[in-house]
């Protein structure tokens, strides 16, 4: 069971259950593979709408590799998302609020 008030988010892949979550780590190896850009410029995409499945991706490994895995963006090509594009799309978009979220009072 993911705790959102951590910042962590679920995802099935391939009929298994993970745990996402941006971590310090995690955030600085996918602004690594932003080919320049920031994650700043990666949230301001999802707020516009304008952003892409590469992006998506990128998230969503980040996220699983914040919470353990080891794997690559390569690993993911042939993966069965429960849910599809709109469930990725989905978690990728809660991994950023969740990690940038100002903390509950």
């Amino acid at each position: 069971m993911v705790n959102p008030h951590a910042g962590e988010v679920a995802l099935v892949l391939d009929g298994a259950h993970f745990t996402l979550k941006l971590t310090l780590g995690a955030l600085a190896e996918l602004e690594e593979g932003l080919q320049g850009e920031t994650v700043l410029q990666l949230i301001e995409r999802f707020e516009a709408g304008s952003f892409s499945t590469r992006d998506v991706l990128a998230l969503i490994v980040a996220g699983l590799r914040g919470g353990g895995w080891t794997g690559g963006a390569a690993d993911l090509l042939s993966v069965e998302i429960e849910g599809g594009l709109m469930a990725a799309t989905k978690a990728a978009a809660q991994l950023l609020a969740r990690a940038f979220a100002p903390p509950a009072s």
